[in-house]
């Protein structure tokens, strides 16, 4: 039986790999790395591989149903996977977060994420674990679409590297240590 499903939320294909919006699927790479998952293969509208943290069974993925679908990929992951809404545990990007900084929460609202609204619906709980990433700026434009599905400046490459490599541990204590213990050691 699968002890977490880690869902990365963003959007499929070369356009949209850097963007934004895709700081979720980064997530889930680099924990498949460090972890050494894999084989990717596509299953439920996604992209699935396993991996196994401290003897711990858990499933990767990446929906193919872009963002604002991601509810109907994670519904067919969680059934079978057999896995409830508080196992489940979401990575995304959060616009309201300072650009690097990595936030743990064990439950509530979308605050306006719309991949985030179509996993909630889905589901029909808010208590989803989430790791958000912070892609927030100091001044964020009128055209918060166009934002988030533009890439990072160059200038940001260590820092965005930096914060998927915490959110990633994010997840591994998440799953290795509890959801307590992962707002702890990433909320300070």
């Amino acid at each position: 039986m699968v002890h977490r499903l880690v869902v990365g939320l963003g959007n499929p294909g070369a356009r949209y790999a850097a963007t934004r919006h895709n700081v979720g699927f980064m997530a889930v790479d680099e924990f498949a790395r460090a972890t050494k998952a894999g084989p990717w293969a596509i299953r439920c509208r996604s992209m699935v591989c396993e991996a196994t943290i401290d003897g711990h069974p858990v499933v990767l993925a990446k929906p193919l149903t872009y963002m604002n679908l991601s509810g109907h990929a994670v519904e067919l992951l969680s059934a079978e996977c057999g896995c409830s809404p508080d196992a489940l545990v979401v990575v995304l990007d959060d616009l309201n977060l300072p650009f690097g900084r990595v936030r743990v929460r064990r439950r509530g609202s979308a605050g306006g994420h719309h991949g985030l609204e179509s996993v909630i619906a889905a589901l029909g709980s808010e208590e989803i674990t989430r790791v958000r990433l912070g892609i927030g700026e100091d001044e964020t434009p009128d055209d918060k679409a166009g934002f988030v599905l533009s890439e990072f400046p160059a200038a940001r490459g260590q820092e965005l590297n930096e914060m998927i490599r915490r959110a990633a541990d994010a997840v591994r204590i998440t799953v290795s240590e509890g959801v307590e213990k992962a707002m702890s050691a990433c909320n300070a």
